[in-house]
């Protein structure tokens, strides 16, 4: 369907269509991190089954889904920005649940590999078009806000996966987990189509006309530009560069660790799958929750008077979090582990709406699609790819010398990357201003 077939004018200022809008989006995005992050709470059962090593099994979280999830966002994007990116995210969620479905049929490592690999393609449409789409409904000085709302289908997601998942699991087996979830994805895709409209690119941005009749004129989108015409818009600005390695960085961190502590909290505060699940679902939604929303609030606060604040924010959340996870990791009580592990928790996600909100004004409204794939590209890349795989790594290294405890060490050297983006965060900020497009 061609882009001007499959668009619809703005809603109004005001109009409730929008919040319609951005609640589907969120329900969406809920499932993109439930199949993908499934896998971290199913890990135990899905290694003793198949008799799997902890690098094995950060592969198949991290490289196996982000091969192709990162490398196809691009032209999947570029797609976007000429046809209807709804009907993007429609096919996204039908292939993305259908590989979640697979998953659960996988007899050893690399029918699973193959799987996750299906997953990471599915969803590899699934993200930029919608940041493009709240751009478009939403008015620049609320988008941070929107941006985190619509993020909060990552703790969303995240404390379902983990918690049905691992409910399913201990009652029954991790294959029927796969399984419902999956299919829970595929009957949501066509109500995901009937609902979410196409609006004109760039309607929020631009002043609204009138005609000589004195009615409204009719918003036009303007023309995607080539490719490489968005390249040489955005890769000569620092700040993409240094806010895309800045979040790549604390995603290594938040990929990493939100994977695999439902094992640490088995090899070290000995929970049972059925504990995990509830513990760390409610840890992944009230603390992801009430940070991602922080993060998006100081943003449009504060962004609004000096474009810094959109990187300064998120560097001052890494900085807190790191010692509040250390001491968090080593309590006694797991009551005061709860309550401390949801500081870092939420800062770990505060930099979403923030980031997102910036990356968005780095290039103009007909290449946001592209340039959030292109951010997608690099943080993923590292955060994904990277991220689950090191710590299993990092864990199967130090455990002839730490044993059950490896996990933990592992996280420990792993919590340093908080310090990296941290200062590539600070950085960007002195560049934001200059960079910026209204």
């Amino acid at each position: 369907m061609s882009q001007s077939q499959s668009q619809i004018e703005p809603s109004a200022p005001g109009s409730r269509y929008r919040y319609v809008v951005l609640a589907m989006l969120i329900l969406a995005y809920t499932f993109n991190f439930l199949d993908r992050q499934i896998l971290g709470i199913l890990a135990g059962s899905i290694k003793a089954d198949l008799n799997l090593t902890d690098t094995q099994l950060g592969l198949m979280g991290g490289v196996a889904f982000a091969a192709l999830y990162t490398t196809l966002g691009v032209p999947l994007a570029w797609l976007a920005d000429r046809v209807s990116r709804t009907w993007i995210m429609t096919v996204a969620l039908t292939v993305w649940s259908g590989f979640t479905v697979a998953c659960g049929f996988a007899g050893g490592f690399w029918s699973l590999f193959l799987s996750r690999m299906g997953v990471g393609v599915g969803e590899a449409g699934g993200v930029a078009p919608a940041y493009s789409l709240i751009a478009d409904y939403f008015p620049k000085e609320q988008r941070a806000r929107a941006l985190a709302v619509y993020s909060f289908g990552i703790p969303l997601g995240t404390a379902l996966g983990v918690l049905f998942g691992g409910l399913i699991a201990a009652y029954v087996n991790w294959r029927v987990a796969f399984i419902v979830v999956g299919l829970a994805g595929v009957a949501l895709a066509p109500i995901f189509k009937w609902v979410v409209k196409d609006p004109p690119r760039g309607g929020m941005d631009r002043a609204p006309q009138t005609l000589a009749s004195g009615e409204a004129a009719p918003l036009i989108a303007p023309k995607a530009p080539a490719f490489g015409k968005v390249l040489a818009t955005i890769l000569p600005k620092p700040s993409f560069w240094l806010l895309s390695f800045g979040a790549a960085c604390s995603s290594i961190c938040g990929y990493g660790v939100a994977f695999w502590l439902p094992t640490f909290f088995q090899r070290s505060f000995g929970l049972s799958l059925t504990d995990r699940a509830l513990f760390y679902s409610a840890l992944s939604l009230i603390g992801g929750v009430a940070g991602i929303w922080l993060g998006g609030v100081l943003a449009d606060k504060f962004g609004s008077k000096n474009k810094a604040a959109y990187a300064l924010a998120p560097a001052i959340c890494f900085l807190v979090a790191l010692p509040c996870f250390l001491l968090a990791m080593n309590v006694n009580s797991m009551v005061w582990a709860f309550l401390i592990f949801l500081i870092p928790t939420g800062l770990n996600l505060a930099w979403l709406g923030p980031v997102v909100a910036a990356v968005q004004h780095l290039a103009p409204a007909s290449m946001r699609t592209t340039t959030s794939a292109l951010f997608l590209l690099i943080n993923n890349l590292l955060g994904l790819a990277v991220g689950l795989w090191f710590f299993g790594y990092v864990s199967d290294l130090l455990a002839p010398r730490y044993g059950a405890e490896s996990m933990r060490h592992a996280i420990y050297i792993g919590l340093g990357f908080y310090v990296i983006s941290a200062v590539l965060l600070i950085f960007a900020s002195r560049r934001l201003k200059r960079d910026w497009v209204d």
